[in-house]
């Protein structure tokens, strides 16, 4: 929990941007795993996190922009609860740590939006996640369930994004110490474990056990993987067998669930084939030349271009690709290689703000999304900020059915050699992705790194 008056500021702000109405925000409850009293791990909703700062269930926040009144609603535990998980400090005293004096029992709630609504005064809402939540703003809206949605609050959705998308430096410390303290750790833990005979769940587990035993939990689940080609590939069966890649992207959470989130790709007995160097590198320089390419005012589009132009020049060196490689590139050929985007925004969300619609998070009336395939996936194409927390991300991937659907469709025949790409099959995937801040000057990255350069790498993973 950061200083009461970030929470006021912030609350300060919104009600600004906003400008009228009254404001809704329900946090998170416990959801049940397979009965009710086994639940999956708590997670609070982020943008309640973010504008009210308290991490428990059962919760819910409103917000008056013309009287400038700020409520939270929910309940201290009963006698049953204690017995169950203990004395809690009382509800009133968490919300004054956050700068709010008004406290409400949360079945109150219900009559104070009703009264809210019959002052014909609009209730914002953000866009809901979860069922539950959809079905209680159709019950407060006298919505059909499937209008929920549509009607969510474009003026709160926009304020959200503006205020979130610009990161503190209380939220930037959170980011570095977790990569310092925690992701950094958790990955040197987990390289140990990568030898020929080990299994992928090994590795994966000595990662999230690293991170568990410094009091954080993942920000999303690893993926971890021999099968790299696989974009989210959340399967931990595998045998390591020498010469294999092992795609390994994690990162930790901090306790104020600030998420971060690094890629690595190693080679299963220490050295990397001819081969994977060439891909390796092709893939890193990409990496470092979208990185320095990083300031504000820049489009992340340009980024991403740059970065798929830069691999693209690298395959045609190697016979894969042909012609002009920013001709490719325009017309999508690249993606048959890198299906995605280069990055996205990073904060209380992996993929920041995600929930509320990535289109108002990751572009603009200037920067509209592509329908091409592969580039349709970036989630962040318009320009950077300074304060914006970003992803860099590139990678080259062997997709068989993508190749065979292209090659039998003559896809893209002036752009790609399918006779060479042929003789990487089961190759996998090779990805490489670091966490950036967008600084008045340029960009820093965020942490103390972890080792990405080739030697390094087959020197750790020799070890």
């Amino acid at each position: 929990m950061f200083p009461s008056e970030v929470y006021i500021q912030r609350r300060k702000r919104l009600r600004e941007l906003v400008g009228k109405g009254v404001m809704l925000f329900l946090g998170n409850k416990e959801v049940a795993m397979n009965y009710a009293a086994n639940n999956y791990p708590f997670r609070q909703d982020s943008t309640f996190l973010y504008y009210f700062g308290l991490d428990m269930p059962g919760l819910a926040g409103m917000i008056d922009c013309e009287m400038g009144s700020e409520t939270i609603y929910g309940s201290d535990p009963s006698l049953e609860d204690i017995i169950w998980v203990g004395n809690q400090e009382p509800l009133q005293e968490k919300a004054a740590k956050v700068g709010i004096t008004q406290v409400k029992p949360l079945e109150r709630l219900d009559g104070d939006v009703f009264r809210v609504i019959a002052h014909n005064r609009e209730v914002h809402y953000l866009p809901p996640y979860r069922e539950q939540r959809r079905l209680q703003l159709a019950y407060y809206d006298n919505l059909k369930y499937e209008e929920v949605d549509r009607n969510a609050s474009e003026a709160m959705i926009r304020a959200v994004a503006t205020q979130r998308s610009l990161k503190d430096a209380f939220e930037v410390e959170e980011m570095e110490n977790t990569m310092n303290e925690v992701t950094r750790e958790a990955y040197s833990q987990a390289v140990k474990n990568i030898k020929p005979g080990a299994f992928e769940y090994q590795v994966a587990g000595a990662l999230e056990g690293t991170v568990l035993s410094k009091n954080c939990r993942m920000a999303y689940p690893i993926i971890c993987t021999v099968n790299g080609q696989t974009l989210h590939n959340h399967y931990y069966g595998n045998e390591l067998k020498k010469g294999q890649l092992l795609l390994v992207d994690a990162g930790a959470e901090s306790p104020g669930r600030y998420a971060t989130d690094i890629t690595r790709t190693y080679p299963v007995g220490g050295k990397f084939s001819n081969q994977q160097k060439e891909i390796y590198k092709l893939v890193l320089d990409a990496q470092q030349e979208a990185i320095q390419a990083i300031k504000p005012g820049r489009p992340y589009y340009e980024v991403h271009f740059l970065a798929a132009t830069a691999l693209s020049r690298g395959l045609k060196e190697l016979g894969l690709m042909k012609g002009d490689a920013g001709d490719a590139v325009r017309h999508g050929a690249h993606a048959l290689f890198f299906p995605h985007g280069i990055g996205h925004m990073m904060g209380l969300d992996v993929h920041d703000m995600e929930d509320i619609g990535e289109d108002y998070i990751g572009y603009d009336q200037e920067f509209r999304r592509s329908e091409q395939f592969g580039t349709a996936y970036l989630r962040l194409a318009k320009r950077l900020q300074e304060g914006y927390v970003v992803t860099v991300e590139p990678g080259i991937y062997f997709i068989e059915p993508l190749i065979d659907k292209w090659h039998s469709e003559g896809r893209y025949r002036d752009f790609i050699d399918y006779r060479v790409v042929n003789k990487y099959r089961g190759f996998g995937g090779i990805r490489i992705e670091d966490n950036i801040l967008v600084t008045a000057k340029g960009y820093r990255i965020i942490g103390k790194g972890i080792a990405k350069e080739m030697d390094e790498v087959e020197k750790i993973v020799g070890k």
